[in-house]
């Protein structure tokens, strides 16, 4: 059985052209298995956040290839023309911040998404409330963003890149708005995440404290990947 989630071969991107152009990754080659917590880190500006969209099928590459599971989805060019597809139902995407929608309730703001794939209100209602009880923050459900804490939205913001039960996770800087504790609790909740539901989760961070919470420390140097020896 296959337990590839993510794989690169060559990944190449560049932006603009002439005395413009720009290389942000050059011959980028790696691959991440399902169940695993991997810190994406790097200098800001090296192109962590642009990686990290090519693999959600969100930035076009500018070479190379991709699979997600053992669907090859860029080979020089999409495969597909349907990539809003393969992110809806492979890839749950987290951000610094929660974005949660202020003036809709915690069950509202979970079942959103799923109700306009098409998802039975009654269905999408029952994956949420089971993903709220997971995150212990079932008792929570009616209330408004504001009315929660920090780290509780970023639970539920946990929570609803779950809600599409995908393979793969993508976190760019999840924690950087939280203290300590609360990073440490959100860490600590991805990789129950990685090793319970066999997600793989790439998590953009700049904190360092982090990272041994995580299975492997993927880097950007010299505009490559490489992986430190943990």
């Amino acid at each position: 059985m296959n337990n590839q989630a993510i794989k690169a071969e060559n990944l190449s991107k560049h932006f603009g052209k002439d005395d413009n152009f720009v290389d942000v990754i050059q011959n980028a080659s790696f691959s991440i298995n399902k169940g695993e917590l991997v810190a994406l880190v790097a200098p800001s500006g090296a192109g962590k956040t642009t990686l990290l969209l090519m693999i959600g099928c969100v930035e076009d590459p500018s070479s190379g290839r991709i699979w997600l599971g053992d669907e090859e989805v860029y080979n020089n060019k999409w495969l597909t023309k349907e990539t809003r597809k393969i992110r809806r139902e492979k890839i749950g995407f987290i951000f610094q911040a929660h974005y949660l929608i202020p003036f809709l309730n915690i069950i509202d703001n979970l079942t959103l998404l799923p109700q306009a794939n098409g998802i039975s209100d009654k269905e999408a209602k029952a994956k949420a409330k089971e993903l709220l009880k997971y995150f212990d923050i079932a008792d929570k459900e009616k209330a408004m963003p504001s009315q929660l804490s920090g780290g509780q939205n970023q639970r539920v913001a946990i929570a609803r890149a779950l809600m599409n039960n995908p393979e793969i996770v993508l976190a760019d800087e999840p924690t950087a708005a939280l203290d300590m504790q609360r990073s440490v609790d959100v860490i600590k909740m991805l990789k129950k995440i990685a090793l319970e539901q066999n997600v793989a989760i790439v998590m953009v961070t700049h904190d360092d404290r982090m990272l041994p919470y995580c299975d492997r420390i993927m880097k950007i140097e010299n505009k490559t990947i490489v992986f430190e020896v943990k």
